[in-house]
């Protein structure tokens, strides 16, 4: 997914190796489609997530948020932000995985929310606009993203990575 961004000013949370007791971190399970949100060491939100489909799987791993963008433009097909049209919807969160410095994977809102909870996308995390929307407030660049397929819950891979 190509994509070119409209960049947000915005608090650029201190870049560690793995977050730390309190730091805002989010949590990908790509088996069970959930992202959960973790800050003050405490879990704030869950929700159901559309994850990368057979061939196109969403990159496991940890990687840093490090753009974010409002009514991203969509260069794949041509289509300015903000158009109904747009497949990224009205935020875009993108993390480093595989070198692609955030322009390429990132959590992002949709314009079909019957995805959300299903393994459809090309790599990417999508949620309905509205949660991508307060998502994107509470989560600084520079914050930690852990994508995995581990029976682990999310408390242990918290736990595990130091963000409680």
């Amino acid at each position: 997914m190509l994509a070119i961004f409209l960049l947000v000013a915005s608090p650029i949370w201190p870049l560690g190796e793995n977050p730390i007791v309190g730091d805002p971190f989010l949590i990908v399970n790509v088996t069970t489609n959930q992202l959960s949100f973790f800050q003050d060491g405490q879990l704030v939100d869950t929700h159901s997530v559309a994850t990368g489909k057979k061939g196109d799987e969403t990159p496991l791993g940890l990687y840093t948020i490090i753009v974010k963008a409002e009514n991203p433009y969509y260069r794949k097909k041509n289509i300015p932000g903000g158009d109904p049209k747009n497949p990224l919807g009205s935020r875009w969160i993108g993390f480093d995985a595989n070198d692609t410095e955030g322009r390429t994977y990132g959590v992002h809102g949709t314009n079909r929310p019957d995805s959300i909870g299903k393994s459809v996308t090309a790599g990417c995390l999508r949620l309905p606009n509205e949660l991508v929307e307060k998502l994107f407030e509470r989560v600084p660049l520079g914050t930690k993203i852990l994508i995995t397929d581990s029976g682990e819950d999310f408390y242990a891979l918290a736990q595990k990575h130091g963000a409680i």
